[in-house]
């Protein structure tokens, strides 16, 4: 009897053997496969300034009067609109007049708007318009023949048309940014 246990024991180990086999071999072969999505939506059309250009440059007073020039701070436009081919933008600024705490002021049509050197990234055609007078909206700087997304900066000079005979002391205005 002896042989018919070891028979037996041996069919009892190769069915479990075979059995294990066939559960791991069944357990690899079965893949599955899931779908996912992102969605990604259009960004915005915006436009950052400098909070606080602070001072422009002093001159002393003349008779003949003269002009004071500086740079406002970076001025950036960026683009994730993803728009359609051919799109645009425009960046327009406007001025107030420069006002001392007492006196008359310096009018806003004596301040003009030099854009500079415009760094650019992204398709487009960007223009710089320097206007003379900021007393009423003015464009800057635009860009045409938009593909894809984009951006535009720019450090602009801001000049001041000082008259003659302007009373000393501190002159202030604020200069607003505008894009479309």
């Amino acid at each position: 009897m002896r042989a018919s246990r070891t028979s037996a024991l041996c069919v009892a180990v190769s069915a479990v053997l075979v059995t294990t086999v066939a559960a791991t071999s069944a357990a690899a072969d079965v893949t599955g496969g899931s779908a996912a999505t992102v969605v990604v939506t259009g960004g915005a059309l915006a436009i950052t300034v400098p909070a606080d250009a602070g001072s422009l440059g002093t001159r002393a007073n003349s008779v003949g009067g003269g002009t004071i020039s500086g740079l406002l701070g970076e001025v950036q436009v960026t683009d994730a609109r993803s728009a359609a081919a051919g799109s645009s933008w425009i960046a327009s600024v406007i001025s107030t007049a420069f006002t001392p705490l007492t006196g008359p002021a310096i009018a806003a049509s004596a301040v003009s708007y030099s854009a500079g050197v415009i760094t650019k990234v992204g398709t487009a055609t960007y223009t710089a318009n320097n206007p003379s007078s900021l007393a009423g909206v003015s464009a800057v700087v635009s860009a045409t023949g938009i593909t894809g997304d984009n951006s535009a900066t720019w450090n602009p000079t801001i000049t001041v048309t000082v008259p003659g005979g302007m009373a000393a002391g501190t002159y202030s205005a604020v200069i607003t940014h505008s894009l479309v």
